[in-house]
């Protein structure tokens, strides 16, 4: 088998939210996080409480939710300062050089090749081109696949009156942590609005430009609205655009309850 082992683990390791879950209980208690903000998290303001009970390693190129709570913060290479692949929409594989020499900054692999020998499990991945050289080796799976389970659909939310489903994503300008500095790209952003379908602005008294408040028990947002053709259950707000930080300030994703009303 690869990597020194008999046999591969037959339990499926944990999801996002069950990692979470497992350091809210205490059944974990220490957890290494690579190039995740916890404010993209659903119910982010619950995963940085765990996080806070943890002991936190954070592989990061900049500040985020979790380095702030993190008791060791290692700074990795950006992707402009090692060689690496993305797998595209296809699957295939797209190889990039560096484009900086020299970088002090070591990559992620060889930070966790460094991680793996200090706990006493080596892995022996101290570059880019090693691991690679190595992931190709193990070549495509042969083995059976696994089933997949079906799951019942959902019950769908039902509003009335004020409440809205809310709809949300991140727009491509927007407060990224990658975006942060450069004031002159943010002026190009789109403007931030909440939009919401003629029936409901006629209900709640607004025109387009006026103001509303979108909000839950965690918070609020108030940003002028935009009349447009938009399920009449539903509201849109950018996920986390300057204004309006839905994650943030609502603890609010996809799909979830809040309120409309005129401010």
């Amino acid at each position: 088998a690869a990597w020194g082992v008999d046999s591969l683990p037959a339990t499926p390791g944990r999801t996002s939210t069950q990692i979470i879950d497992a350091l809210t209980s205490g059944d974990l208690d220490a957890v290494v996080v690579g190039g995740v903000d916890a404010h993209d998290l659903p119910h982010s303001r619950e995963a940085i409480a765990a996080l806070k009970k943890s002991f936190v390693v954070s592989l990061e190129i900049a500040p985020s939710s979790v380095t702030a709570v993190a008791d060791v913060v290692l700074p990795v290479a950006a992707i402009t300062e090692k060689s690496g692949s993305f797998l595209n929409w296809e699957g295939r594989a797209r190889a990039f050089d560096s484009a900086v020499a020299d970088s002090h900054n070591r990559s992620d692999v060889r930070i966790l090749s460094m991680l793996a020998d200090a706990l006493g499990n080596p892995i022996s991945l101290g570059t880019v081109t090693s691991s690679a050289r190595e992931f190709n080796q193990l070549g495509s799976w042969d083995g059976s696949r696994v089933q997949l389970a079906p799951v019942a659909a959902g019950t769908a939310k039902s509003v009335s009156g004020n409440d809205a489903l809310l709809s949300s994503w991140r727009r491509l300008l927007d407060m990224g942590t990658l975006q942060k500095g450069e004031d002159n790209l943010a002026g190009t952003r789109r403007p931030t609005v909440a939009v919401i379908s003629p029936k409901r602005a006629t209900s709640i008294g607004v025109a387009t430009g006026q103001q509303v408040r979108v909000s839950n028990a965690h918070g609020s947002i108030t940003i002028p609205v935009l009349v447009e053709d938009i399920h009449e259950d539903a509201v849109w707000i950018p996920r986390n655009s300057f204004a309006s930080q839905a994650l943030v300030a609502l603890d609010a994703v996809h799909g979830d309850v809040v309120t409309v009303v005129k401010a």
